[in-house]
């Protein structure tokens, strides 16, 4: 029998995040969707599992916020911005299609003549980062990688559609990478896997050269987001497990090998279909009920939260795992 491979040796440096300050409750958000009051607080919360979550207003972007936890995240690394040589841009929602969104993040944190760029896979991004982030630090290209997942998705809800506008909240989360000082320490796993046949369960249509703006055919609606939750379900369902099983065998069934549990937040739904394989629920990180479904952000946000509480820390192995729009399946096995 083959070794498994060794780890790519990486370690997190440190960790930020960025909120609103503007706490929006389920029942503002229920009042927004069924003005006739016909949708209560209580239905609304016990359909999703968030009570509230954070929303931008005022002076707030999803660039300012970002920056923020970038900012947030050196501090605990004790490095300056002068010491990164990779800003990675790991968002699923975008402020603006060109530049690309690397470069506004790095003109927002002052950052000049390093590389910065984005990754982009909505919900999964972050891992997608992460893996990336990993190889460049293990191959020698960099020493230190900045990714920064950062969404203002509240901006393009569709009221019309209560199932996706009570779930998504704003925010921000930054993670700073650097090589292992220990052997066994980095990426011992990561998987994507993309079915898309679930390609239209999850979209915002407009804005790109499909339905773009000088086409008269083009609806104020299709530039909002479009979720078909019952058919992410349904295919989640069906192809996560045998995913699971590719990542690391007995994952669908238990938690081999794995100290705590890091999911993206899609739904409340989303969450306890990960009793079906086995693991316990007090190895499994949820931000969800306070922050919502941060969409990029969810998955390092909420790896902050385990890491920042002592929940998860050094020497603990974690698995990092969720879907995205595509439907894409993804996962990341990362030792501390």
């Amino acid at each position: 029998m083959s070794s498994p491979p060794a780890a790519l040796p990486v370690r997190i440096l440190g960790t930020g995040q960025a909120l609103p300050t503007r706490v929006v409750s389920t029942a503002e958000v229920a009042a927004l969707c069924d003005p006739s009051g016909g949708l209560t607080a209580e239905a609304a919360e016990a359909r999703t599992g968030v009570r509230e979550r954070r929303w931008l207003s005022g002076a707030e972007t999803a660039l300012t916020l970002g920056a923020e936890a970038a900012r947030n995240a050196l501090a605990a690394a004790n490095l300056d911005l002068e010491d990164i040589d990779v800003l990675l841009n790991a968002s699923g929602s975008q402020a603006q299609p060109i530049p690309d969104g690397g470069a506004l993040l790095a003109r927002e944190l002052g950052l000049s003549g390093r590389a910065a760029y984005s990754l982009h896979g909505t919900c999964l991004s972050f891992l997608l980062a992460m893996q990336h982030a990993s190889l460049l630090i293990a191959s020698g290209q960099a020493r230190h990688v900045l990714i920064v997942s950062t969404e203002g998705g509240s901006v393009g809800l569709n009221m019309n559609q209560p199932e996706s506008a009570l779930l998504i909240g704003d925010g921000a989360a930054a993670v700073v990478l650097g090589q292992a000082v220990r052997p066994g320490q980095g990426l011992h796993a990561a998987r994507i896997e993309t079915y898309p046949e679930g390609a239209d369960h999850t979209r915002i249509v407009g804005g790109g050269t499909l339905r773009h703006p000088r086409d008269p055919a083009v609806q104020p609606a299709e530039y909002l987001f479009d979720m078909q939750g019952l058919g992410v379900l349904k295919l989640a369902s069906r192809v996560v497990p045998a995913f699971l099983e590719r990542l690391r065998p007995g994952l669908s069934s238990g938690l081999v090998g794995i100290s705590r549990v890091i999911p993206h937040q899609a739904s409340k739904v989303g969450l306890d279909l990960l009793r079906r394989y086995g693991w316990p629920a007090d190895r499994v990180e949820v931000t969800l009920p306070t922050l919502g479904n941060v969409i990029a952000a969810s998955l390092p946000l909420t790896l902050h939260g385990a890491l920042s509480s002592g929940r998860a820390g050094e020497g603990d192995t974690l698995l990092l795992v969720g879907t995205g729009a595509g439907l894409t399946a993804g996962g990341i096995i990362f030792e501390v």
